[in-house]
């Protein structure tokens, strides 16, 4: 991946919306180049689609949550079956250690918080924290350059 590679990266990222002809302006090359550059990054699986980001709380789910799971009472295949389906988890992460899975919900206060629980805990030990605040909810991802190593 060359420097332009990274700046394109850097720019799709900070605004996901920008068009091919502002890209074109902004990294001084044809609109061509451009476009092949963007499908080249998505063939090598290094961009992996264009979303919108959502305000949970703007849509109703106003409560953000990191929940661990450990002692999984059920095989991985169904656990993960399970909550791929479950549309207050927003993300799921298998980990290394005594916790097995950490996951990130965002669910509609309180109550939400105790049905997405209720349905949680036949699954394994369940242990909820409330986000209280979130100082970093994105941050670009760009390749570490030799100097930052």
């Amino acid at each position: 991946m060359d420097p332009i590679d990274v700046s394109l990266l850097r720019l799709l990222q900070e605004n996901g919306r920008v068009t091919i002809s502002e890209l074109s302006k902004q990294l001084s090359l044809s609109r061509p180049s451009i476009t092949e550059r963007l499908l080249r990054l998505q063939e090598r699986g290094v961009i992996e689609g264009f979303t919108a980001r959502v305000s949970p709380a703007a849509v109703g789910r106003d409560t953000l949550l990191i929940i661990q799971i450990s002692d999984l009472k059920v095989p991985v295949s169904e656990f993960e079956k399970i909550i791929a389906e479950d549309s207050d988890i927003i993300e799921c992460h298998r980990v290394t250690g005594h916790i097995s899975y950490f996951i990130k919900a965002a669910v509609q206060g309180i109550d939400g918080l105790r049905l997405l629980v209720d349905r949680l805990i036949p699954y394994g030990n369940v242990h909820t924290s409330v986000v209280l605040t979130s100082p970093v909810t994105f941050r670009s991802i760009l390749p570490k350059s030799e100097t930052q190593a």
